[in-house]
């Protein structure tokens, strides 16, 4: 059996991943191109296209994870089966990372080895109603809808308004506040630059990656901005939302004003996972999630 060999993912290969993640219903905000393209570098995201199959790797502290493979699911047998004889060649276990609940299932039931598998409650997805982002309607939201209301009442002369080429540099003015305060904050923390750089890499090849995005300016200040893309047939994925936190009802504001005006059209806005995060979890939940995507990981045993 001949060994997968990968190449290290690039901008160039956004029509190859766009193709297969269309072919099929795909509900994890990871299964895009642009996520993948954003963390590509300090998770060393690989792929390998070979009979139609679409492989792909990452790793993290030395360890080398297996994706989801993409296809059609009676090849899911014949795609693990490469990849155990390439993690084998290796010297490494065939372990899975952020896969959905269908593949775990598969994997469960798999007749050439036992995997143990575990929820990755920290990376499930938060999916919610377009819908109700938009009125904001309803008991469980009524505190979401004062601060919006209170943002609207306090600066009624702030604008909403797309992205364009043009309006990226007020944008990157305003990551980079939003960015030197976080990172005072926590100066540990690695995730904080990889996002900045990763958004600013957006930024600079911005028509290329076909992105929606939206921003509020308030006295000629971008004070939010945010983007994202269609997941699949019904769904959206927010990619990116940041604001400037010491002006109410920011984040209400531009997460109201950017489903209304992109995406009314959908049924389901994937914000994706809060990543263990508890002031991110606090927050997502707050908005109350009409479902959550589960994602698992695996472990090909002995």
């Amino acid at each position: 059996m001949m060994i997968i060999k990968f190449t290290e993912l690039t901008k160039k290969d956004k029509p190859l991943l766009d193709r297969y993640y269309r072919a099929a219903y795909y509900e994890n905000s990871h299964f895009n191109f642009t996520n993948l393209f954003m963390w590509r570098k300090p998770y060393n995201v690989q792929y390998c296209e070979d009979e139609d199959i679409l492989y792909m790797t990452c790793s993290w502290e030395g360890q080398v994870f297996a994706m989801q493979p993409l296809c059609e699911p009676e090849r899911w047998g014949q795609a693990v089966q490469r990849l155990q004889a390439y993690f084998a060649e290796a010297g490494q276990v065939l372990s899975f990372t952020g896969i959905e609940k269908s593949f775990a299932q598969f994997l469960e039931a798999y007749p050439a080895g036992k995997f143990s598998l575990e929820e990755d409650r920290d990376n499930f997805d938060y999916v919610y109603l377009a819908d109700k982002l938009i009125t904001l309607a309803g008991r469980k939201l009524h505190s979401k809808k004062n601060h919006l209301n209170a943002f609207r009442k306090l600066y009624p002369q702030a604008e909403y308004l797309s992205i364009t080429p043009e309006l990226l540099p007020a944008c990157r003015e305003e990551l980079e506040k939003w960015y030197d305060a976080h990172i005072e904050a926590r100066p540990d923390s690695p995730f904080i630059k990889w996002e900045r750089d990763a958004i600013l890499e957006l930024f600079a090849d911005w028509d290329y990656f076909k992105l929606q995005g939206g921003a509020l300016r308030l006295d000629g200040r971008i004070i939010a901005f945010t983007f994202g893309e269609q997941l699949n047939t019904d769904t959206v994925v927010v990619h990116v939302e940041k604001a400037d936190p010491n002006i109410r009802g920011a984040y209400p504001a531009i997460n109201q004003s950017f489903v209304a005006n992109c995406w009314a059209g959908m049924t389901y806005i994937n914000r994706e996972e809060d990543m263990g995060e508890p002031g991110l979890r606090k927050a997502k939940e707050s908005y109350k999630p009409e479902k959550m995507i589960e994602k698992y990981n695996a472990v090909l045993q002995g």
